[in-house]
């Protein structure tokens, strides 16, 4: 039988990038960020043995060189704290704050590294790993909210931080465990507009939701159907769909396995990726419903 037409229409672009150690191109990248205008800041976090791949590129949509900006610098021990400032080991990810200033999060370091978004060095949080409020061990994910608050993800002692534009500490939310609100290794965070958190709770498995000041509302476990792209392939053979109906345990195929990260749109559409199923599921946030008598 053949397959059934997409009416989806992907139509290709371009390529953006090579790979270099030095100047135009990219060394292993982890993390890209749209910034201000047609800029796009591409995080490189090159191997520990070549570490002056370790930066960030900034170049435009089209593929124009920018400039490079911080550094590698090689892995020197567990009790090894004095890297300069500016300095990246094992960075994570990038985000700007209203200004356009660049937040670097590096889970070697346990610190956030503070750039100008012509990359000159401004200011770092926290250097050293710890548990305390305003702490960080093993800093992962970045968020802004509405009103400039950062919110890191710890992903070493299993929580939400919230901080102010110059460091601040302001809240957190979550701890270690797999009840209501606790968290094990989340691997990504996002803020709607409302100031509402959203955590991909990467070793438990699921979605969780917490109110902007840090309590818990509610969890997803996943609730996937098979995808438009998957039917077609299934439909295109039909022995897929009997080996579909002898397999044993298929009622998993809904949840979660292993979400690595979540964002959110303007129109409040939530988006869980799950790199081990090769899939997004998608959510929407509704307006709030209000039952009982008119007022």
């Amino acid at each position: 039988m053949p397959s059934a037409v997409s009416s989806i229409n992907v139509q290709y672009g371009y390529t953006i990038g090579r790979g270099e150690q030095f100047g135009p191109g990219f060394s292993t990248p982890v993390f890209a960020a749209r910034g201000e205008g047609d800029l796009l800041y591409v995080l490189c976090r090159a191997s520990e043995y070549r570490p002056e791949g370790t930066r960030i590129t900034v170049c435009t949509v089209d593929e124009e060189y920018v400039t490079t900006f911080a550094r590698g610098v090689p892995n020197q021990g567990p009790h090894e704290f004095s890297f300069d400032d500016g300095s990246l080991v094992w960075p994570t990810a990038i985000a700007f704050d209203k200004d356009w200033n660049v937040y670097v999060s590096d889970e070697w370091l346990n610190r956030i590294s503070v750039f100008s978004k012509d990359g000159d060095y401004i200011s770092k949080w926290q250097e050293r790993p710890g548990t305390g409020d305003g702490e960080l061990n093993r800093p992962a994910g970045l968020a802004f909210d509405a009103d400039n608050n950062v919110y890191v993800v710890d992903s070493g002692n299993d929580r939400i931080q919230k901080f102010s534009p110059d460091g601040q500490f302001l809240m957190k939310c979550g701890r270690s465990g797999s009840g209501e609100g606790e968290l094990n290794r989340p691997s990504g965070v996002a803020v709607d507009s409302d100031g509402v958190i959203y955590v991909a709770d990467w070793l438990n498995n699921r979605l969780q939701v917490f109110d902007p000041d840090g309590n818990f509302v509610t969890a997803r476990t996943g609730d996937a159907t098979i995808s438009k792209w998957g039917k077609e392939k299934l439909d295109a053979n039909m022995e897929m769909w009997e080996e579909r109906q002898r397999a044993y345990g298929m009622e998993r195929e809904k949840d979660f396995w292993g979400p690595t990260g979540v964002a959110v749109d303007d129109q409040d559409r939530i988006f869980v990726c799950e790199s081990a199923r090769n899939r997004l599921q998608v959510y929407q946030k509704l307006s709030p419903a209000f039952v009982g008598p008119r007022l």
